[in-house]
């Protein structure tokens, strides 16, 4: 059932249409991705839906009694309570009806309403009400939700009397979705939810939307959390919308197989048409052939063309290219501990890097990551231990809070004030290959947005020629195309990389190893993010295994009989055992999932060809082939289904 559709809007700003007619539907449950580049309208769209923004032509309805919950960008929840306060005002209705069930247990203890038969039987039957009405709301696990949200997003039970307007903006923003998923809104609408997190909570936040029991309708320029939530993409670009179904991944597929389609069916017709062109030329004029002319001119004049595939190519040309090698050696890191102010924040920290390694840092926030890049810059004193920089190397730096940019500057001396000696249109030049151009590099650094300045910082990178890059969180503002305008730049990097990122996808693609900062010291992993996760999965199942075996071991030594708490322990642990075999068989089945929908594409996509839809026994064998991948994917869907039931 659709619960909020958006039919025919369009948006102007200065007499522009900054989109037009664009179309989006939202059923019950549905994990919705909205992606585009920055600027393309997307948080305005969104805004329209609801109500906080004109809407200059086209309509929005919803379903009867809808709720729906919004998390803007970089959202902070504002307010004088204390954490636990906050959350727990979340279920009021709850609290006042379980108070309304302890006034009546006190009623019923009551002894002139004992000595009454009728009046306690009426009493009981209030109570009884109350108490089935309290159990279908989950009265008896609201306390546990607000603990297990809590916890999720790294708030442990000694954070809950911190007054929330003393904490910092990050954390704010993380309670105020935190808030957001304990309301249970019909429809959650969050913009860059995982905008300033640690991996550890997009991971856990993952999980927990994955089951979410509502709509979700995402914007994110994170492809790894979009692959692991969404089962639809609208593609907002250069004002029109395109729906896809299937995940950020397929979306790719799709909207690269639509494009070669759409190119190979233009192509056609104006092969056909200058051909028809050519016979009118040469025959216009010949008595013989006039008429036949003249029939293909009229049929010219009456086709309906079909209009070029436009795609928005318009990226960023970055390259990355150092001047001189470095020596093999790179940098070590020797038993450092790290810090300010006489806080230590992460200690034994070993870090071997070698020529041309790719090197993640890893870690919760608040461990120390940008605080180890910027004692390895000499930008903070190491609190001990050794950091040494091989022959040879020179550093390029990429601050997270582009502190290097001079926000009265333009941008264009921004870039010239370092190199005075180029010429000013090479300048230009420069700038333009990372989409400044024209009056763009007249705009003041002040006034441009996070990823104008990401873009202008990563132009006075690419312009040192460094042979040793050192990043943190390059991608922070940085929409999806400029992202993988900067992957491919540093892959093909003859240098080495050392690198902060929250982003799993980047990481995926850059790492050659990961260091994984904890405060009693690192631990390296050689192999990109998802062997990192395979490792942890890994030792937390030898960890358990040893437990387990343990505790078989106490047991049989142990013939005191075991507590209630003892009892409760062990139900939970296998509990969490089962829990995380579920977690598995249901990531198998949303990968096989994965692999069938692209087969269905394919197979879909070979159907359609020109040499195919003639030839009866190919699509017979491919309409056999099809038949059998939707039987298998109905299957693996039903599978999945259950698994989740099970899991939840």
């Amino acid at each position: 059932m659709i619960i909020l559709q958006a039919n025919k809007m369009t948006k102007r700003f200065g007499g522009q249409d900054l989109f037009t007619s664009v179309n989006l539907s939202i059923e019950e449950n549905s994990k919705v991705a909205l992606v585009g580049r920055n600027g393309a309208g997307k948080s305005t769209l969104v805004k329209m839906i609801l109500g906080d923004e004109p809407i200059d032509e086209g309509e929005v309805t919803t379903k009867k009694g809808i709720t729906i919950g919004y998390l803007a960008q970089n959202t902070g929840l504002t307010s004088d309570a204390t954490i636990i306060e906050e959350m727990t005002n979340v279920f009021a209705d709850l609290i006042a009806l379980e108070n309304k069930i302890h006034e009546y247990e006190n009623k019923m203890a009551d002894p002139n309403i004992n000595s009454d038969p009728d009046k306690l039987d009426e009493v009981s039957q209030t109570y009884d009400q109350l108490q089935a009405e309290f159990s279908a709301k989950n009265g008896f696990s609201y306390q546990a939700e607000i603990k297990a949200v809590l916890n999720g997003f790294g708030f442990g039970e000694e954070m809950y009397d911190h007054k929330i307007s003393e904490l910092s903006g990050g954390q704010q923003t993380q309670l105020a979705m935190a808030k957001l998923l304990l309301q249970k809104k019909d429809l959650l609408i969050l913009d860059e939810p995982t905008n300033h997190i640690d991996v550890k909570t997009i991971s856990w936040l993952e999980d927990y939307l994955k089951s979410y029991h509502g709509a979700l309708l995402i914007i994110s320029h994170d492809r790894f959390f979009m692959d692991k939530i969404v089962d639809q993409v609208y593609d907002l670009t250069q004002g029109h919308m395109t729906h896809y179904v299937g995940n950020y991944s397929s979306y790719v597929e799709q909207k690269q197989l639509n494009y070669q389609h759409q190119l190979k069916e233009y192509e056609k017709q104006q092969k056909k048409i200058k051909e028809m062109k050519d016979f009118v030329d040469k025959n216009i004029v010949r008595a013989s052939t006039t008429k036949r002319a003249q029939s293909r001119r009229t049929q010219l004049e009456k086709m309906e063309k079909i209009a070029a595939p436009t795609r928005d190519d318009k990226s960023a040309r970055l390259s990355f290219t150092p001047e001189k090698q470095s020596g093999n050696v790179v940098l070590n890191v020797r038993d450092a501990a790290i810090g300010y102010d006489h806080q230590i924040l992460s200690k034994n920290i070993n870090i071997d890097v070698k020529r041309n390694q790719a090197v993640a840092l890893i870690g919760p926030n608040g461990i120390g990551k940008s605080t180890l890049l910027k004692t390895i810059m000499k930008q903070l004193p190491l609190q001990s231990g050794k950091i040494e920089r091989g022959t040879g190397v020179q550093i390029g730096y990429y601050d997270q809070h582009q502190d290097n940019l001079h926000p009265n500057k333009t941008v264009l001396n921004e870039i010239w004030d370092d190199y005075p000696t180029y010429p000013e249109q090479r300048i230009r030049s420069i700038l333009g290959s990372f989409l400044f151009s024209g009056e763009d590099v007249e705009k003041v650094v002040g006034n441009l947005s996070g990823g104008e300045k990401a873009r202008l910082v990563l132009t006075k990178l690419s312009m040192n020629h460094d042979n040793f890059l050192i990043l943190d969180e390059p991608t922070n503002h940085l929409d999806i195309d400029s992202r993988e305008v900067l992957e491919n730049a540093l892959i093909n990097f003859d240098g080495t990389i050392l690198f902060v990122s929250h982003d799993r996808y980047f990481i995926n693609k850059l790492a050659t190893q990961i260091v994984e900062l904890s405060p009693d010291g690192s631990e390296l992993f050689l192999g990109n993010y998802n062997y990192y996760v395979e490792k942890k999965e890994e030792q937390a199942a030898i960890e358990e295994h040893k437990k387990e075996e343990q505790a078989k071991t106490e047991d049989v030594f142990d013939t005191k009989p075991k507590s209630q708490n003892q009892k409760e322990f062990i139900a939970n642990k296998e509990l969490q055992k089962q829990q995380r075999k579920l977690k598995r068989q249901v990531e198998d089945l949303e990968s096989q999932l994965d692999d069938a929908q692209k087969d269905k594409t394919a197979i879909e996509a070979e159907m359609v060809k020109p040499e195919n839809l003639n030839d009866i026994g190919k699509l017979n064998d491919l309409q056999a082939k099809l038949t059998d991948i939707n039987a298998k994917i109905e299957e693996i869907e039903t599978n999945w289904e259950n698994a989740m039931m099970e899991l939840e």
